[in-house]
């Protein structure tokens, strides 16, 4: 068993492990990971989402799909100088990925790493129901690895005795033996990939 302890070098494998996927595999294992996450979806409910950026899983349909049933859903929204993340309510989606033209009718601005920042309500991870966190990395234990920014790390610590169910998405590819945590790293319960869905056997720090 390897434990990964230099987390830049450990970032900079994973994402070309990402990136080497063919076209083909991220089809399949996109389409399959978005179903097998469908369960998470509860009417009237608040599901938080993320908008992917790059090479990381789309969760398009399950947006579409989540929408469609009734539930709430929200997207990370960054304030400037900030860790902590509010979440806004996401704009109806087509059916097929937006167009510019679309975004800009939407979205207030265009924030950090040019994830739209949308316009409404925001509020805090406490009152959401269901998370679905993206990831660079994850292991058997539930450790995360993610871009390095702190974003989540700083969000859940803030509600340590009042958070929602918490679900790590990714490709299989991403997932390693073991990572090596510190004090502020949140442990990710459930990782779902085209492999299936998995409880992990979360350590607290």
């Amino acid at each position: 068993m390897t434990t990964h302890s230099d987390k830049p070098q450990l970032r900079q494998l994973l994402r070309q492990r990402r990136k080497a996927l063919s076209q083909e595999t991220r089809r399949l294992a996109t389409k399959k990971i978005n179903c097998l996450l469908y369960p998470f979806i509860r009417r009237q409910k608040r599901i938080a989402v993320y908008w992917a950026v790059g090479s990381e899983l789309s969760l398009w349909p399950l947006i579409v799909t989540a929408q469609k049933r009734g539930a709430q859903v929200y997207l990370p929204y960054i304030e400037p100088k900030k860790r902590q993340l509010w979440f806004t309510l996401c704009p109806r989606l087509p059916r097929r990925h937006a167009t510019v033209r679309y975004l800009s009718l939407h979205h207030q601005n265009t924030g950090k790493h040019k994830i739209p920042q949308f316009n409404g309500c925001k509020i805090r991870a406490r009152y959401l129901h269901t998370l679905l966190i993206p990831l660079l990395g994850i292991d058997y234990q539930g450790n995360r690895l993610g871009q390095g920014g702190g974003y989540y790390d700083a969000t859940l610590a803030k509600f340590r005795y009042r958070q929602p169910l918490v679900v790590g998405a990714g490709f299989s590819c991403q997932q390693v033996d073991t990572i090596k945590s510190e004090d502020h790293d949140i442990n990710i319960p459930i990782f779902v990939s085209e492999n299936g869905c998995q409880y992990l056997n979360c350590q607290q720090n």
